[in-house]
């Protein structure tokens, strides 16, 4: 039997966009979500967007009900492509499921601890399935994978050694988010964030990261991401990594600052849950509602990589750009399911986009979606 992409999550807003993003490309996904009514709709909005003998088809299942998950995966063939989330609350019966299954699995969460979880502990269980484990596998944090191989290989060729990766996530224009987006933040308040010192995973407040870019300056505040796993893997002698996500603006050292606070306040016993449920009360209780396509275009992706040799001195300094984060997460999203469900990828496990494409397949699919180095 072929293998088949299934769409998790399909009428969610990232979801939506995904799914179109694959109904166009003659993917024929299977649109799942928990609702039938709403599955129903989408699937005859979508199937004229596509070859008329490879429409899309839908099927229900609940994150809540890991068995309805299990039983959208019929063949090892097949890719699950997840955007429900919060990932910490609803994230594990699909990653489970695709382990089970010993499949492709592609999500779009940005949550740190999620991510490391699925790199820490289903990662070696996905090996011996042989399951092919892509996360966060969306504007975050695929275009700093992107910008950071290409500066590890510029300093590689000048005969240096890159001893330290810095990454830094940007956007121009203003930041519009999702009702989804809003919800991963709030579930993300009781983890600080982590990074790699001396090749060691260890959680840590890290300090604002400052690059200089198109005759400005921009800050990030500290995160944890992919990058932080799969640039070692890329070049071993990559010791220390760190990722800042600059979405605040001039606004980012006091929110750093304010992180802190926070998250000092939800580590005390019978505040953490206070804390989250007052922030998912300010993001709001709807669902699927995101930045039309007009408002979307009014900001673009910008990511910042650099290379440091050991006692400091940068090596290397490249800048991407691309579409506005939540297009480029659905054409990431439905690249990475193209590519599982056509064999590409190398090996099992949980995985990179380098160590699972290759450099110049990864290269080459990115700039095919406006992803690219500019300096």
């Amino acid at each position: 039997m072929a293998g088949r992409v299934i769409c998790f999550g399909a009428t969610g807003f990232t979801g939506r966009l995904t799914a179109e993003v694959m109904v166009r490309a003659g993917m024929a996904p299977v649109l799942a979500g928990r609702s039938a009514e709403a599955l129903v709709d989408l699937t005859g909005e979508l199937a004229g967007l596509g070859p008329i003998d490879r429409p899309p088809t839908w099927q229900v299942a609940d994150a809540q009900d890991p068995d309805s998950v299990r039983a959208l995966l019929t063949s090892p063939d097949d890719v699950l492509v997840t955007t429900v989330g919060p990932f910490l609350r609803f994230g594990s019966a699909a990653v489970e499921a695709a382990i089970d299954a010993g499949c492709g699995y592609v999500d779009s969460t940005g949550e740190p601890t999620f991510i490391r979880r699925v790199f820490e502990q289903d990662g070696p269980a996905a090996e011996r399935t042989g399951a092919r484990l892509l996360t966060a596998f969306g504007y975050d944090y695929v275009p700093g994978n992107l910008a950071a191989a290409h500066a590890i290989d510029d300093a590689r060729r000048a005969g240096r050694v890159p001893s330290v990766v810095e990454v830094g996530y940007f956007v121009r224009g203003a930041m519009h988010m999702s009702s989804g987006t809003r919800a991963s933040i709030a579930g993300m308040v009781d983890a600080p964030p982590f990074a790699l010192r001396n090749g060691v995973i260890a959680a840590t407040r890290g300090e604002v990261i400052t690059f200089d870019v198109e005759s400005r300056e921009w800050q990030a505040m500290p995160v944890g991401g992919t990058e932080h796993f799969t640039l070692p893997r890329v070049d071993s002698d990559v010791r220390d990594v760190h990722v800042g996500l600059g979405w605040a603006g001039k606004w980012t050292k006091a929110a750093h600052g304010a992180a802190g606070a926070v998250n000092a306040a939800a580590s005390m016993p019978g505040v953490g849950g206070l804390v989250r449920s007052g922030i998912e009360r300010v993001s709001g209780e709807e669902t699927g509602i995101g930045p039309d396509a007009a408002t979307r275009r009014e900001s673009s992706t910008l990511v910042v990589a650099r290379t440091r040799d050991g006692v400091g001195r940068e090596l290397s300094h490249v800048v991407v750009t691309g579409p506005s984060p939540y297009d480029l997460t659905a054409e990431l999203l439905a690249w990475g399911a193209a590519m599982l469900l056509n064999g590409r990828a190398r090996g099992a496990g949980a995985l990179g986009p380098v160590d699972a494409f290759g450099m110049d397949d990864f290269v080459e699919g990115c700039a095919r979606m406006g992803l690219h180095r500019v300096d």
